[in-house]
Formats: C-alpha cells, sequence, structure tokens
C-alpha cells in the first residue's frame, strides 16, 4: 500500500508560511532529502493556497535550476483537496477532490504507484494528521524564529497527537531533518 508523506519547512516557533520570507540557507542534504521525494512519490496532494499559487508558476519553469522539479511536478498527477475551488483544470494533470477526503486518501493508497506527497498545504497536513491519513512528517526545522503574527503548522488548540521519531539528521546549515510517523491507537 501507497504511503501519504508530507515534507515542510517549519522555524524553530513552528511557522509554516511562506518560508521563502524565514529559510536564509539551502544545503546539499536539504536538497538530497527534497531529491528523495521526486525518486519516492509520484502523486501529490495539494491544498487550495498552494495550488492557486503553484498553478501560476510551475508550468512557466522549462529551464535552470528548477527545471528538473518542474518538470516532475507538471507530469505528476496532482489531487487537489479543496471545498471552495470549481476547477483545477488550469494546470495539467489535476483533480480535484472536494467531497470525502477519507475516501480519497483510501482510494489513492490502494492504487499503484510510488508514494503519495503532500506539497506544501500545511493546513491539509494537519487535516490528515488529524483523521489519521499521514503516514509520515518529514519537518526541516529551520533555526530561526520566522514570528511576525505568521501562520504556525499547528495551532496553539490542536489536538493532542502523539508521533514517533524515525530519524533526525543536522545539516550543514543547521537545520535538522526529523521524519516522524503518527502512533495509531491511544495515547501512552
Amino acid at each position: 500500500m501507497r504511503k501519504v508523506v508530507s515534507g515542510l519547512f517549519v522555524s524553530l516557533d513552528g511557522v509554516a508560511q511562506s518560508p521563502n520570507e524565514w529559510q536564509f540557507a539551502f544545503d546539499e542534504e536539504m536538497g538530497a532529502a527534497l531529491g528523495k521525494t521526486l525518486e519516492t512519490a509520484d502523486t501529490i496532494l495539494l491544498g487550495r493556497v498552494t495550488f492557486t499559487e503553484w498553478a501560476g508558476y510551475w508550468p512557466t519553469v522549462t529551464d535552470g535550476e528548477d527545471a528538473g522539479f518542474a518538470k516532475w511536478i507538471n507530469d505528476s498527477p496532482k489531487y487537489v483537496v479543496s471545498s471552495t475551488l470549481d476547477s483545477v483544470d488550469d494546470w495539467a494533470n489535476s483533480t480535484l477532490v472536494n467531497g470525502d477526503l477519507t475516501a480519497a486518501i483510501e482510494e489513492l493508497k490502494a492504487g499503484e504507484g510510488k508514494d503519495i506527497t503532500v506539497a506544501g498545504s500545511p493546513t491539509l497536513v494537519r487535516s490528515l494528521l488529524e483523521q489519521d491519513l499521514l503516514d509520515e512528517l518529514v519537518l526541516l526545522i529551520h533555526p530561526v524564529v520566522a514570528g511576525e503574527g505568521r501562520k504556525k503548522l499547528f495551532a496553539d488548540d490542536a489536538t493532542l497527537k502523539k508521533l514517533e521519531l524515525v530519524s533526525a539528521q543536522p545539516t550543514s546549515s543547521g537545520v535538522i531533518i526529523a521524519t516522524y510517523r503518527p502512533t495509531r491507537g491511544p495515547l501512552r
């Protein structure tokens, strides 16, 4: 069965919004971790906000250092989770998911292929985690306090959820790549 995996940039204070405004370093180890996603996943889940931001950009990238990622994301099937969008036809290979999220994810996981990655979309990541639909959470924890009223990955009133640490790797720029798996069943 396929896994649903999310990889997110986060600050020390838990901010996941607009990493381009507070992420000051991008090192080889981070590149390797993100490159692994390209090798192990062939399907992408996106929330509405990330979809609308990325749909206008990635299809236009045809050369330069981002061309490999652009080709991968443009050619891959994308499933956009939204209750407000009417269409996702403006980005090739995109399908709108606006019904039962659990049923849609279970159907994707049961299908053929590699893993399913959640691109950006911290609100969607929270929903997947809350509904026990996320199999792995990779956090690239940056040594910075983003502050300034930006949205955190988890709200202060988030439901208690236990995760187990699978691996942790410090990088040359001071980022820690931490991989977690949600525990299923009663909290201990």
